[in-house]
């Protein structure tokens, strides 16, 4: 027996089987908590559960445009900015394009920072705008294309494939003197190179 697809699940989910709407949860559930961990890793937990409750709020909102799983990292995106936001002092504005999470919160180095490559990457990620380290993850380890950002991120798919090249630039500048050389060598090696590290390392 094949595995049911998202929407199918979804469509169970919205007739009153409530076995399917944890199954498409747990479906996701490393993805999201993925998302948040290499961000705010003191509260990926609540941001997930806030998230999947979002969801569970608005799931006869969603038309099926798109992906469930795109869908559901537009909702985490949101989340993720709303907390942000929420931190901020005296009303100040806060502009993802151009803030970076190493700019809006002190931590320790992550958890998954289990060797000296993933930690290298990931405090240079920690270091760009919110907005560009969000795509980078995506792209690199939800194998988020330029069509799923769009969605995710609710700008035409142009705007996306510009910031999305600005974002590999900015992090192949910043990572000359953390990456090994041959993996900068282009932006095509350090797409490589990024993606093969993975969000998680093996243990």
């Amino acid at each position: 027996m094949t595995e049911p697809s998202d929407l199918e699940l979804l469509d169970q989910w919205r007739n009153g089987d409530a076995d399917a709407g944890q199954a498409l949860f747990q479906r996701h559930f490393d993805s999201i908590y993925g998302f948040f961990e290499t961000k705010c890793e003191a509260d990926a937990d609540e941001l997930v559960q806030s998230t999947f409750l979002a969801c569970l709020r608005a799931r006869d909102q969603f038309r099926k445009e798109s992906s469930f799983r795109t869908y559901l990292f537009t909702i985490a995106r949101h989340e993720l900015y709303r907390v942000l936001r929420g931190r901020q002092r005296d009303g100040a504005r806060l502009d993802f394009e151009l803030s970076s999470i190493a700019e809006l919160i002190s931590t320790p180095g992550t958890r998954i920072a289990r060797n000296q490559e993933h930690q290298h990457l990931l405090e240079v990620l920690r270091q760009l705008p919110v907005e560009q380290q969000t795509l980078l993850e995506l792209h690199y380890w939800e194998d988020m294309e330029i069509a799923d950002l769009a969605e995710v991120f609710e700008m035409p798919a142009a705007t996306i494939r510009t910031r999305l090249h600005r974002a590999r630039k900015a992090l192949r500048e910043k990572m000359e003197h953390k990456a090994p050389p041959r993996a900068l060598e282009t932006l095509e090696t350090m797409d490589e190179w990024a993606r093969g590290l993975s969000r998680r390392p093996a243990r």
